[in-house]
């Protein structure tokens, strides 16, 4: 357990910062899931368009603080591309 004042703040600083960071990566996951049902429920395209403007920049807003930067804008390469290949049906 922490000794000091400045630790036993820190403590408390890292159990905040995990709980926001748990509910960040908790967003992106359904952001990503309703595109990915919408995809294959096959929904309207303007409404797949609309759920991944906003699945993208859940990831891009969570890039460099919950994910890796890259790994970031993979999900979102893929989650374009997965939409590309719907509209152009």
């Amino acid at each position: 357990m922490a000794n000091t004042r400045s630790t036993k703040k820190r403590v408390r600083q890292n159990e905040k910062r995990r709980q926001v960071n748990l509910n960040r990566k908790s967003t992106i996951r359904t952001a990503v899931k309703k595109v990915l049902t919408a995809i294959s429920a096959n929904e309207d395209i303007n409404k797949i368009k609309e759920l991944m403007r906003d699945a993208e920049s859940q990831l891009a807003r969570a890039k460099n603080k919950v994910l890796h930067a890259n790994a970031s804008r993979r999900k979102i390469s893929r989650l374009a591309k997965r939409v590309a290949q719907v509209s152009a049906k």
